[in-house]
């Protein structure tokens, strides 16, 4: 199981490398220490870290090369910032050694929590009139450089950070990088300041390379090969959409090795555990799916509608998330609707800033938080109804689903293919015949999937998938100003119910 963890570090370091100049040990020491049993002791840090910057030279190298084909390695302000930092790694990499555990390894947990809170708050690090590169380094440029190159260098031999990120608040705050400029120019630098603290942190304890030769040699070649991706995928979007993907996976990522360092044994009763453990899954599959979405939209180059429908469907994954968690109906109605109090807030704290309207391209204000609140509240409801009344919780989950991938079906045939407009007196004349068809036909899929799955025969469940498809495109076709959103899913609901009684 170590082994699992030892590469889902390494591609974290290496995305990180890759997308904001984040070292390696941002990940990849706080995931090691806490998850790897191997690592615990008094000196299993050390060895993380140790490892993190091995994997930090071959990354950032990668990644530094990838930036500069763009042109996005500037060190004529940046030399002061490399010659401290090398000057300082070794006497921080021993002093680490001597510091040990405790201290090691809370420092690094709270820094990556703290690293991506300050990144969802202010995505994009480069300053609106940032200063010319051909400016010459100053008085003040010149005290910045020496004060934070010796605290940097220090920092990336006693924590084992490179100083990437460090680097990257000081080349935007301070110096007026652009961001990929400022992603660029730290990981060439944290090339050899990674290299010198490796090779320090080795002749201090040749024990990380005699006897961690084989996770060192894993992470190197994993953590490489994602910076390489990943550098190539931050060079085809937004500096926005860079820092609040970073943000959102190190928020997460910091405050669960948080509570597992330091909270999980805190005795709480069985059924609020669940439900916390719930809520705290569905924030890690939500931001991890968004995170691989918009990654996959950067590469394909999709905007638009798509984008748009694409990131709805992800949020019906959410009732499977929580019904297969969750042992209890109540239980699951009960993280809907806390995971729709805590969300709310929070769209309604970012919706007025331009990256949020950029990621989820509403067609109206207020759009994406009305749509959560009718999503969890209505999940909350029918688990209630055919879960905890009726005891069929295959229904909701069938029923989630054909409405999610149903609708977004029709939405992106609809614009994409539609010339048939619906003028039925009965009908929102806004939408089209081949939408209506690519809903029935991903809900025929989706259901001749599904009903067989919890016992349904074939000769009940082809008919059933077509007459539900049918319906619930039907309803969909005649629902006007949104209102599918509710109707859809609850004919949907009755109609898989009665054919799971059936069948």
């Amino acid at each position: 199981m170590e082994y699992f963890w030892y590469i889902i570090a390494a591609i974290g370091a290496g995305v990180g490398t890759g997308l904001a100049g984040l070292s390696a040990a941002t990940v990849m020491v706080p995931i090691l220490i806490v998850l790897c049993p191997s690592f615990g002791g008094e000196y299993g840090p050390y060895q993380a870290t140790a490892i993190a910057l091995a994997s930090d030279i071959l990354g950032s190298a990668v990644t530094s090369a990838t930036y500069a084909k763009n042109k996005k390695i500037d060190l004529k302000h940046g030399w002061i910032m490399l010659v401290c930092i090398v000057s300082m790694s070794t006497l921080g990499s021993y002093v680490a050694y001597l510091a040990g555990n405790q201290v090691l390894g809370g420092f690094t947990l709270f820094l990556t929590f703290c690293i991506g809170i300050r990144f969802l708050v202010k995505p994009d690090t480069s300053k609106k009139d940032a200063e010319s590169a051909s400016v010459k380094l100053g008085a003040k440029e010149i005290a910045i450089s020496l004060f934070f190159g010796l605290t940097i260098g220090f920092g990336t031999g006693f924590v084992g950070t490179g100083g990437g990120m460090m680097m990257l608040v000081v080349f935007t705050a301070f110096l007026g990088y652009e961001l990929k400029t400022a992603v660029g120019t730290s990981t060439f630098i944290m090339t050899f300041t990674a290299l010198i603290a490796f090779v320090s942190h080795t002749l201090i304890h040749p024990a990380i390379v005699l006897e961690r030769w084989n996770v060192l040699a894993l992470c190197i070649v994993v953590a490489t090969l994602s910076s390489k991706f990943s550098a190539q995928f931050a060079n085809r979007v937004s500096n926005r959409t860079v820092g609040l993907v970073t943000g959102a996976v190190l928020t997460v990522l910091g405050a669960t090795m948080i509570y597992l360092n330091y909270f999980r044994d805190i005795q709480l009763p069985a059924p609020v555990l669940n439900v916390l453990h719930t809520i705290a899954a569905l924030f890690l599959f939500l931001i991890v799916a968004v995170a691989i979405a918009l990654f996959c939209f950067g590469v394909l180059g999709v905007t638009g509608e798509p984008r748009r429908k694409f990131l709805h469907m992800i949020a019906f994954l959410t009732t499977p998330v929580m019904a297969f968690s969750q042992e209890h109906w109540y239980a699951v109605a009960i993280v809907a609707l806390l995971f729709a109090a805590i969300v709310y807030p929070i769209l309604c704290l970012f919706e007025k800033k331009q990256f949020y309207r950029n990621l989820f391209q509403e067609r109206e204000h207020g759009e994406i938080k009305k749509s959560l609140l009718l999503l969890f509240f209505l999940e909350a409801a029918l688990v209630t109804v055919f879960w905890g009344i009726f005891g069929s919780k295959e229904t909701v989950i069938l029923a989630i689903l054909v409405w999610g991938f149903g609708d977004g079906a029709a939405a992106l045939a609809g614009k994409r293919f539609g010339k048939h407009k619906v003028s039925w007196r009965i009908a929102d004349n806004h939408k089209t015949f081949e939408g209506s068809a690519a809903m029935m036909c991903v809900d025929v899929i989706i259901l001749l999937i599904g009903l067989p799955a919890v016992g349904v025969s074939w000769l009940v469940a082809i008919p059933a998938a077509l007459l539900t498809a049918l319906g619930a495109a039907f309803v969909e076709l005649i629902s006007r100003h949104g209102y599918d959103t509710v109707s859809v899913p609850i004919a949907a609901a009755v109609l898989i119910f009665l054919t799971l009684q059936i069948g």
